[in-house]
């Protein structure tokens, strides 16, 4: 299905708040990006993390699912509204994700 160019602006809005925010358009969903991280994307119009430990303990009740057939379980985002949240969320994470991978020349 992809996802919408209106609810991904309405999520980058919710995360305006934290630095160095960004994402990149992926075959029609959209990967959202932490300081250079990849925390996560908006598919088929919801907002889903990696489950790191940080995330599971922030949303103990959250959904898993798959954003697309084949890949691995994230966790889905409810509290989308609540930009602190968000800010939160994000900034706990962090220390959890994976170092960007380098480019290969």
């Amino acid at each position: 299905m992809g996802s919408s160019k209106e609810y991904l602006d309405y999520i980058m809005e919710q995360l305006s708040d934290l630095d160095d925010i960004s994402y990149r358009a992926m075959m029609g969903e959209y990967i959202i990006y932490y300081r250079g991280k990849i925390v996560g994307g908006i598919y088929d119009d919801r907002f889903l993390v990696k489950p790191v430990n940080a995330a599971k303990s922030m949303m103990p009740d959250a959904n898993m699912e798959k954003p697309y057939e084949g890949a691995k379980e994230m966790l889905l985002v409810d509290e989308v509204e609540n930009r602190a949240f968000l800010r939160e969320l994000l900034e706990a994470m962090y220390k959890e994700l994976p170092a960007p991978k380098k480019k290969k020349k």
